[in-house]
């Protein structure tokens, strides 16, 4: 074992003193990067995650229209199938009534209750004198460059185009109307989606054939009168829209639709 002089002791004490005494230099701090790397590979890696559940084996940037157009067809089937069962089941059903009608009183006065309302319901098809107007957008070649101030959407029929001729009709004092071989009631909704016509849940193109049975001088001066009709002739003058009038002995076919009201408002 080594001994060292009480001196040099002494001075080794008093050299850790100072060096305790003096600042103390400051620890390198860890950059900022080596913190930020593993933060962005882990929200690199939720976003692949995200992108590949999201596209499930398809391309995101794929056109997809193709196959949007598969399923509106598929669609229209399964309308057309539903469509085709239910009026099946209204067959049995008025087959079923009709037979117990005969045998139960009480069901015979309903059925002949019902069978009074039919035609004011719209449950009958009705033929008469009348006069069918068909609005259809302009005719224009696809390069055919537009004049300046017409935008495409002065070139297609609205919605409040063919609300106009459906409101001047019953105004005219129309019996009966269908719109697109589609018997239009009180309860009906014009719509449109694009240049597309929506009734009762069907999608119809242009040309807008609308059909009323009626006086036919009243309802071509109801048309006359209105003031949206009016504005619709002015846009067939400018744009050559197509809008036509014709007077003869039309069909109005029956309701064969949902008779369920959705929704209703007080008129206050």
């Amino acid at each position: 074992m080594e001994y060292t002089s009480g001196a040099a002791s002494w001075q080794k004490v008093l050299r850790r003193a100072v060096v305790g005494l003096l600042p103390r230099r400051p620890r390198q701090r860890r950059p900022g990067w080596s913190i930020g790397v593993p933060l962005i590979a882990a929200a690199a890696g939720l976003l692949f995650t995200t992108t590949a559940t999201t596209a499930g084996g398809t391309a995101l940037r794929e056109d997809r229209r193709p196959e949007l157009t598969q399923v509106i067809e598929e669609r229209r089937e399964q309308v057309a199938a539903s469509e085709r069962r239910a009026a099946e089941l209204r067959a049995d059903v008025e087959n079923t009534t009709g037979a117990l009608a005969g045998s139960d009183t009480p069901i015979a006065e309903q059925r002949n209750r019902a069978e009074a309302s039919r035609e004011t319901a719209g449950f009958t098809a009705l033929t008469g004198p009348g006069m069918t107007v068909e609005l259809n957008d302009a005719q224009r070649l696809g390069d055919q460059s537009l004049p300046d101030g017409v935008s495409n959407d002065e070139l297609v029929v609205h919605q409040q185009d063919v609300q106009a001729v459906v409101n001047a009709l019953w105004a005219g004092g129309a019996e009966a109307m269908s719109i697109m071989n589609v018997r239009v009631l009180a309860t009906s909704a014009v719509r449109c989606v694009g240049n597309t016509l929506l009734l009762h849940g069907r999608v119809y193109s242009p040309p807008f054939k609308i059909v009323a049975i009626g006086d036919p001088a009243a309802l071509q001066q109801a048309l006359a009168g209105s003031k949206g009709v009016r504005l619709f002739k002015e846009a067939v003058d400018d744009y050559q829209l197509g809008y036509s009038e014709t007077v003869s002995t039309v069909t109005v076919p029956a309701f064969e639709d949902s008779t369920a009201l959705r929704s209703a408002q007080v008129d206050r």
